[in-house]
């Protein structure tokens, strides 16, 4: 606030007004085994002498920074800070029961090969994560979204396409001797490839192993936008249940009026975390619908994770709304825009992302009732 010494108040009173304003299962990939905004001022009178203006207090900064970036939601500061973790997750039944899934902020999932899925955890505060099973190999695309939150990226080995790619990001890969027995271990009671697992202690121990930054740096802007309190989407469809469309998994989400939250379903049942026996449940659902090509090898994606002008829906709260996204280069950072262009802010809370392939959008559902959605299976 500023701080004005009155000198000398003998001249006539002026008034201004200031206005304004990111190795196969077969072969390459060894996954495995074993308007310009100003600040508007208030009118202040104009005298001779003026102190200039004292920052902002610790505190006052303190405050404006205690959200987690990842869900919006109050966070200590320090954890607010840091980078997250992304880890990639088996989504196979093979992988089933996945654990450690319930703690990821955001869960993002993308097509891998023959219509499987593969899920990517973001993780704010990872220093007392429980075990996270079963961790699975990356693919390009999925680098270029974790890049997209300046993540720590654990993953256990690599698709070739990705190979170029990690070297330049900070990763934590299971293929790197030094780290199994530090960073990955097994559980001998599930079959290998799906039983490599992490914790938040291993992550700690490599991040320090590799000598990773663990702060987001000064020009780092958060992937997501929230609003300060919920709200609804006024003009959007109703959204009770909504589905992405998957050909395998088959995934849906059911909108709980009791909790404000969407409910995941896959494989024809809740999509629970192992460890607790929780139901994966989210605020913000988004369905992000982008443009791919099949590899030379004929097995694998490649998805473009940046766009001009993707297209998709935004649901929360039992509604959903067609939104924009724009991301100028694969290695930047995205952004959602509702229908007047304006950056998206989403509801303080979880959120789950479905990067849908663009010729497979028409398989997208949004249903106004359960028995709507049951109607159409």
């Amino acid at each position: 606030m500023k701080q004005m010494k009155l000198a000398v108040l003998f001249a006539s009173i002026c008034c201004i007004a200031f206005v304004g304003c990111g190795k196969a299962e077969n072969g390459n990939e060894q996954d495995v085994v074993p308007t310009e905004t100003v600040e508007t001022e208030a009118p202040e009178e104009v005298i001779p002498t003026e102190e200039p203006e004292e920052p902002e207090t610790e505190t006052e900064v303190a405050a404006a920074n205690d959200r987690n970036p990842l869900t919006g939601e109050p966070m200590d500061e320090a954890i607010a800070s840091q980078r997250p973790v992304t880890c990639m997750i088996g989504n196979t039944t093979d992988a089933m029961p996945q654990y450690g899934t319930s703690y990821a902020d955001v869960m993002i999932e993308a097509p891998a090969e023959g219509g499987l899925t593969r899920l990517m955890g973001v993780f704010q505060d990872y220093a007392n994560l429980p075990n996270i099973m079963s961790v699975r190999s990356c693919r390009h695309y999925y680098a270029y979204l974790s890049n997209e939150f300046e993540a720590i990226y654990v993953h256990y080995g690599q698709a070739i396409y990705a190979t170029e790619m990690l070297k330049s990001l900070d990763d934590l890969n299971g293929l790197d001797g030094d780290l199994e027995n530090v960073v990955f271990f097994r559980d001998n009671s599930r079959k290998a490839p799906h039983n490599a697992y992490i914790n938040g202690e291993s992550i700690i121990a490599g991040i320090e192993k590799r000598g990773y930054r663990t702060q987001h740096g000064d020009t780092y802007q958060n992937r997501y936008r929230f609003v300060d309190a919920d709200r609804e989407l006024e003009n959007g469809e109703t959204a009770m249940v909504v589905e992405p469309g998957y050909s395998v998994n088959k995934p849906w989400f059911v909108y709980n009026e009791s909790t404000g939250l969407y409910d995941r379903y896959q494989y024809r049942a809740a999509h629970v975390d192992g460890g607790n026996n929780e139901q994966l449940s989210y605020k913000n659902v988004i369905f992000q619908v982008c443009d791919y090509k099949v590899e030379p090898d004929g097995k694998y994606l490649d998805v473009k994770t940046a766009s001009y002008g993707g297209t998709g829906k935004y649901i929360t709260n039992g509604k959903a709304m067609d939104i924009t996204w724009v991301k100028e280069v694969e290695d930047g950072v995205g952004r959602y825009y509702d229908a007047d262009g304006n950056e998206l802010e989403l509801n303080p809370g979880k959120t789950f992302v479905c990067i849908v392939l663009n010729d497979e959008a028409d398989r997208m559902g949004v249903y106004a009732s359960e028995a709507d959605f049951e109607a159409s299976r």
